[in-house]
């Protein structure tokens, strides 16, 4: 087993290094200290990491509008065969298929961060113990060991303190991303989620995730290196921007999100069409003569020379022999 997690994680140490050496380098021209040096490219790791797990949000997204969307149809099929399960799983599951849905889609950025978040703390562990891996030098692992942001280290975790300023941080980092972990659920459940779907499988499912992941770091952040809970609290807070944007401007039908939109862009066309607006001439005022209908004029009449002289001349008849 120890060679299996070795052979999976020592790739993942080399990535994983070279990415925060590279943000170090940078950081490390600037005129700071180590220790922020290193936190600094910590945060750096941490939007090069979500960058690349955009296409993976995206289906995110789509899969969770979907499971959203369906949820009056996987009411229905609970109704109708209820008291089926297996031709319930199976009705259910070729639901999926034709709506084009992964139930599972929304937790892919979460475990795909999962072996990330272990091996940054395998590296950090492992730097504050002198031990450096993957791309690290040995002065690199000094470094990280002796490095320090308002008086804590990098690699210090609340089970074992060198000083009250790591308890301190400590503390105020589990707080964050106890936080920031709920305040990332609950801005997706309440504003991004039809009223039809608030009683399903699927808010259950989002309601048990609002309230265990919370837990989890809380109780998991105590003993986190700082440097760790440095990373998901940003990760959470870029999670929390992704998300309002894509609630923002690309809402779920029927959703508190939705209506929002609708009413930003009502407001939005009531002020475009009013600056373009353009002032309808008065109207022109007639009299009483100009309004009646004109008489047709009667032809002046003439007399009976007038009108011979007015007929063309015709040539007169010879006399017949």
């Amino acid at each position: 087993m120890g060679d299996l997690l070795t052979t999976i994680g020592t790739p993942l140490y080399y990535a994983i290094s070279a990415i925060w050496l590279a943000w170090h380098r940078l950081f490390d021209t600037l005129p700071i200290s180590s220790g922020w040096s290193w936190t600094l490219a910590i945060i750096g790791l941490t939007v090069t990491i979500r960058a690349l797990l955009i296409p993976l949000f995206v289906k995110q997204i789509k899969s969770s509008r979907n499971m959203q969307l369906i949820q009056p149809k996987v009411k229905e099929l609970q109704k109708k065969y209820g008291h089926d399960r297996e031709r319930l799983a199976q009705e259910t599951m070729k639901l999926y298929k034709e709506t084009g849905t992964n139930p599972f889609a929304s937790c892919l950025p979460l475990i795909l961060q999962m072996p990330i978040f272990l091996a940054l703390f395998h590296l950090l562990r492992n730097a504050a113990n002198g031990e450096p891996k993957g791309f690290l030098t040995q002065a690199d692992a000094n470094q990280i060991a002796s490095g320090k942001i308002f008086g804590a280290g990098i690699s210090d975790t609340l089970t074992h303190p060198d000083n009250t300023n790591v308890v301190v941080l400590a503390i105020i980092l589990v707080i964050a991303m106890t936080a920031t972990t709920f305040t990332t659920q609950r801005q997706l459940m309440s504003k991004n989620m039809p009223t039809d779907a608030m009683s399903g499988p699927y808010a259950q499912q989002q309601k048990m995730l609002l309230y265990v992941l919370p837990i989890v770091f809380a109780v998991g952040g105590i003993a986190f290196p700082i440097g760790l809970m440095i990373y998901w609290t940003t990760s959470n807070i870029w999670t929390m921007g992704q998300q309002f944007y894509v609630i923002r401007n690309n809402p779920a039908p029927g959703t508190p999100a939705a209506k929002a939109k609708e009413e930003r862009d009502r407001q939005k066309a009531a002020r475009h069409g009013g600056s373009l607006a353009v002032e309808a001439p008065a109207p022109v005022e007639t009299t009483e003569e100009e309004r009646r209908p004109s008489q047709r004029q009667q032809p002046k009449r003439q007399s009976r020379e007038q009108r011979k002289s007015s007929r063309p001349n015709q040539p007169k008849k010879d006399d017949e022999a």
